[in-house]
């Protein structure tokens, strides 16, 4: 996971690094789809830009989790950008390598960028896309800024078209607002089922599909991840077995009797 903050040098290095990614054609990984697999949120459109807001502040992790998630399945095998706004890390956490594994995400596959402000990260998202080696851009971002103006989402959209890679705005604490965004999406955080042995459960998520661009269906899923085959899939069916009543305990405490006359 290469780590850049974003001072001038340091997207002049992202800049390098990416001429690097187009020379080799950027390295795969393999991530071909095991039996499962479920296309409940197929087909999205590649190469355009898909807004993620987060349903509260709180779901600021759930947005990140699940923009990652959409990455993956865009990448087909590419590099990942993820451009990360200092403020979202301040609010939400900074991303861990133990936490990229179990999202089924080598972390050398992943270009880390920390943008002090959202103009940087704005300009590290149109830097990223311009690259053809790059298959998916994750931007997160924390508040309203006015740069996320409708221009500014028309600039990404172009670049995204020009580059081919698929970009993903990932907002919390901000309303959704007008945008060139093909897909525009609410994700909260879900319970999750609990593994064999008590182990935590796959990150569930619960994201709503609010736009598409043209119309079209719209509706909720729940869904959890499945790091094995770095897909989205629907949670397993409840057992539908019932919690057992607690025993009937006496109606007044012991030695009170009832009432006598006077």
């Amino acid at each position: 996971m290469r780590n850049k903050c974003s001072q001038p040098d340091a997207l002049a290095a992202l800049k390098i690094r990416l001429e690097a990614l187009d020379r080799t054609g950027g390295r795969r990984v393999d991530t071909a789809p095991r039996e499962g697999r479920d296309n409940a949120f197929s087909p999205l459109a590649a190469g355009v830009l898909h807004d993620l807001y987060a349903a509260t502040p709180a779901d600021a992790v759930a947005v990140n989790a699940f923009g990652l998630g959409m990455a993956l399945r865009a990448a087909s095998g590419r590099p990942i950008v993820w451009a990360l706004h200092e403020m979202m890390g301040q609010e939400a956490g900074r991303p861990h390598g133990s936490g990229l594994h179990e999202m089924g995400l080598a972390p050398r596959d992943l270009l880390l960028v920390r943008a002090r402000d959202a103009q940087s990260l704005l300009a590290i998202g149109e830097e990223a896309l311009r690259s053809s080696a790059v298959g998916a851009v994750l931007l997160s971002a924390w508040g309203e800024a006015k740069a996320f103006s409708l221009t500014a989402s028309r600039r990404l959209a172009l670049a995204a078209e020009t580059g081919g890679a698929t970009l993903f705005l990932a907002r919390a604490g901000a309303a959704p607002c007008p945008s060139a965004a093909e897909t525009r999406w609410s994700v909260g955080s879900c319970a999750s089922e609990p593994l064999e042995g008590g182990a935590p459960g796959r990150p569930c998520f619960s994201a709503t599909l609010l736009r598409r661009r043209g119309g079209g269906a719209t509706g909720t899923w729940i869904m959890e991840w499945d790091r094995d085959g770095r897909t989205f899939r629907a949670p397993a069916p409840l057992s539908g077995g019932l919690v057992p009543l607690a025993a009937q305990r006496p109606a007044a405490a012991s030695g009170t009797g009832q009432r006598r006359a006077a």
